[in-house]
């Protein structure tokens, strides 16, 4: 009803000549903050790259980025307002205030020749092979109309040396149905599969968080290239540990999700090591039935940390009870709080890490603190009992967690200086470029220098031309190079912030007349 409502107020408000319009004011932002999750063969249940896509969903969409919402979207769960993350998807007050104005107004397209270029989405992995694939065996969802389906799987590395991972991608076998994976590295290979429709996390002290995966989320990349070379090592013995999460509506279907890493070549130097640790933990309590109660914990117990660090992202964990989480750093005095993340609405089906926009300095002798809030009562519509019972801490999704990971390593001068936005991209090296039938790169793949894009046909008045990282990221409008009647313009491989891209894949995203064509290039 609520959605035949909206439609009917859309059509009966009509087109307003001054609305916003898709092509000038609306399609950037979906492609900024909708499209990864929402383009042909991504996770969401339909695409939004288009106008002819996104106009049909006008009532869903109109509800979904309304205060209140059940689902709100984009998922953005972190408090913005108490720190900045990278690959941030929130809407920001003028973007919501751009969509509402063009839903309320009849969502006119505009002109089409006028849409900036989309982003191009690779299908299946957009790092390319990796030096390790570790994949889990075919599994097929055991999910309920009453219980999701979570099961854990432990696969051996194999590997016969120690190696440093520079970057993780997880790549679902069936993107319709994992809802999130949590990755773990199992160091001394003694976690073992359980597919009992209850397993969350692993067991074992020895297995660290490495990475996870929700709809819609970056791989994750350290640093890897002066200034900041950052890695986590892994070596011979260890398990991969799948923690897979299978929602209502999977039951009977199929996946088999992969894990592809890469590595710094054996011997490479210069590479500081990165752990990954619950540096908060509770795993002694009680949440009463029918009780809102609050949880604290810190880390040291006692004074503060012996030595100064650097934070590079963080993740909380709790699970189905949890209601918002918090955590920060304090001095000795108690004077100075260091923000590190806040989720005050937590949502157990949109968790993993954020790395901050900036390494995190925590001084020596400050301690790390954490707050939660659990609602056992039958007012959370996610308490998997009914009537409530009394939880205590668990690895199982009806048991709860206290938990927030944090990726971070020694502490050298200036760490806190890194913009992680420039050390830290979505493109390596790996790829091979190729050649569109209407755009000829050369050289492809280029390092110093410029590389030329001579197009098939001569420029026309109103063309647009973006250049997009392998993730859809933008880089660089280069609308300003097409002269009408050239056919070539170049890219010396620089972003909009003037700074040099990094190595990896890239493409150019045309929109001539309406029509859209693209082609890949790769920077060594």
């Amino acid at each position: 009803m609520k959605k035949h409502f909206f439609a009917l107020v859309f059509f009966v408000v009509g087109f307003n000549a001054t609305a916003q319009t898709w092509s000038n004011d609306v399609a950037q932002i979906f492609y900024n903050k909708c499209t990864s999750c929402h383009h042909t063969g991504g996770i969401a249940p339909f695409p939004l790259t288009t106008y002819q896509e996104a106009s049909p969903m006008a009532a869903a969409i109109y509800a979904a980025i309304s205060p209140g919402a059940t689902h709100q979207m984009p998922p953005w769960p972190p408090d913005n307002n108490y720190q900045q993350y990278l690959h941030d998807r929130a809407l920001t007050a003028a973007e919501k205030t751009t969509l509402f104005n063009w839903l309320n107004n009849g969502f006119p397209e505009g002109n089409p020749a006028q849409t900036p270029p989309p982003p191009i989405y690779n299908v299946g992995s957009i790092l390319g092979n990796g030096d390790l694939m570790v994949k889990m065996p075919n599994y097929v969802s055991n999910a309920t109309s009453q219980l999701d389906d979570y099961v854990c799987f432990a696969i051996p590395t194999n590997l016969t040396q120690n190696r440093t991972i520079k970057a993780v991608e997880v790549v679902p076998g069936n993107m319709e149905i994992v809802h999130h994976a949590l990755i773990y590295i199992d160091h001394n290979g003694v976690e073992s599969t359980n597919i009992n429709g209850f397993c969350s996390s692993p067991s074992s002290a020895s297995t660290e968080l490495l990475s996870a995966y929700v709809p819609g989320s970056a791989p994750l990349i350290f640093p890897s290239t002066p200034p900041l070379k950052v890695g986590v090592d892994i070596g011979p013995g260890s398990k991969i540990y799948f923690a897979m999460h299978y929602p209502n509506g999977s039951a009977g279907m199929l996946d088999s999700t992969k894990v592809i890493l890469h590595f710094y070549p054996p011997g490479a130097s210069g590479i500081r090591q990165v752990s990954a640790n619950p540096v908060i933990g509770n795993y002694i309590f009680n949440l009463p039935a029918n009780q809102v109660t609050t949880l604290t914990a810190q880390y040291p117990n006692n004074g503060g940390i012996p030595v100064a660090i650097s934070a590079l992202s963080v993740a909380p964990h709790m699970h189905l009870l949890g209601k918002s989480i918090k955590s920060y750093a304090l001095s000795p005095n108690n004077m100075d709080t260091l923000k590190h993340i806040n989720v005050p609405e937590w949502d157990f089906h949109w968790q993993g890490f954020y790395t901050f926009s900036h390494l995190q300095k925590i001084p020596a002798g400050y301690k790390v603190k954490g707050e939660a809030v659990y609602d056992n009562t039958s007012n959370n519509p996610h308490n998997p009992n009914n009537p409530p019972l009394n939880v205590q801490f668990g690895e199982n999704t009806t048991d709860e967690m206290f938990i927030v990971y944090y990726h971070y390593l020694l502490y050298q001068a200036g760490d806190e200086n890194y913009d992680l936005s420039e050390l830290v991209s979505a493109s390596l090296p790996e790829y091979q470029g190729f050649q569109s039938d209407e755009i000829h790169v050369s050289p492809n793949p280029f390092s110093e220098g410029t590389v030329a894009l001579s197009f098939k046909e001569v420029f026309t008045e109103g063309m647009k031309a973006t250049i997009y990282n392998a993730q859809g990221a933008f880089i660089l409008d280069l609308t300003p190079q097409l002269v009408p009647g050239e056919h070539q313009l170049l890219w010396n491989g620089m972003g909009a912030d003037n700074n040099p891209c990094t190595p990896g894949l890239y493409y150019v995203s045309v929109n001539r007349d309406g029509k859209f064509c693209s082609a890949r290039l790769v920077k060594q």
